[in-house]
């Protein structure tokens, strides 16, 4: 499968604004959004109209998920870096309003106050480039497995836990699965960091655009542990799946 969070993370500058990116070896558009994938060559119909993979992706997006500008002002501020009322102004300029219709909606502030609000968003967008080319350099430098792991873009608790490399990632996965990648877990550790690099590994065994029954989950975990219901409740605590209130329905949150 393909994991929609690592997808999202090496996707393009351009790819991220469009919402989905287009894989070579498969030939399918993916939505970065949910992982819904779409083949070339197939025709999709959608109302009266048929469209080719790559624009249907395009509506896709729009019909499913409003726009990809919505779903990235919807992440969690420590991965946006912007306050609520910030959220709030970007939304409304992104709508077409006026420094003075935004001042009205918002009913505070004047509009040289909206005004200077903007100014600051803007300067934000200097300093994210400047800092986004030195960190594409420093890349460029440290050995690839010196980078850390990629992250649930949905997880809203982002600490030193997940500060993990590719390298420390290895040996935590060889550590704990002593017979093979696909189990069984030799133990679930206290630590946390293991537990994170475990639990990543773990879910994706799971499709990302598919809706799993209790039972389904607990038939993917069983073989990697005895105690998959220890497992499934630390995948959702720890922000990789999701489910409903009364556990009816479980899936991979992206």
């Amino acid at each position: 499968m393909n994991d929609i969070s690592e997808l999202f993370w090496q996707a393009t500058l351009q790819e991220i604004k469009q919402g989905y990116t287009y894989q070579q070896d498969s030939d399918e558009f993916t939505c970065l959004i949910c992982g819904k994938t779409f083949t070339n060559g197939i025709i999709y119909p959608h109302d009266t109209k048929l469209y080719e993979a790559k624009k249907y992706v395009e509506v896709h997006i729009e019909q499913c998920h409003h726009s990809a500008f919505h779903f990235l002002l919807s992440l969690d501020k420590k991965l946006t870096g912007l306050t609520d009322h910030q959220k709030t102004i970007l939304e409304l300029f992104y709508q077409g309003h006026s420094d003075n219709e935004v001042a009205k909606e918002l009913g505070t502030g004047s509009t040289s106050t909206i005004r200077n609000h903007r100014f600051t968003l803007r300067e934000k967008q200097k300093q994210a480039k400047v800092f986004l080319a030195i960190m594409e350099l420093l890349g460029e430098q440290v050995p690839k497995k010196n980078t850390f792991i990629n992250i649930p873009r949905s997880s809203k608790n982002i600490d030193d836990r997940f500060a993990i490399t590719e390298q420390e990632n290895e040996k935590i996965l060889a550590a704990s699965f002593p017979q093979g990648l696909d189990g069984p877990l030799d133990a679930f550790p206290l630590k946390e960091k293991k537990r994170v690099a475990i639990l990543r590994h773990l879910v994706k065994y799971f499709e990302p655009t598919t809706t799993y029954t209790e039972k389904e989950v607990n038939a993917i975990l069983k073989p990697f542990y005895n105690d998959y219901v220890l497992l499934r409740r630390h995948l959702i605590e720890h922000g990789f799946m999701d489910r409903t209130q009364d556990g009816s329905s479980y899936w991979i949150k992206p």
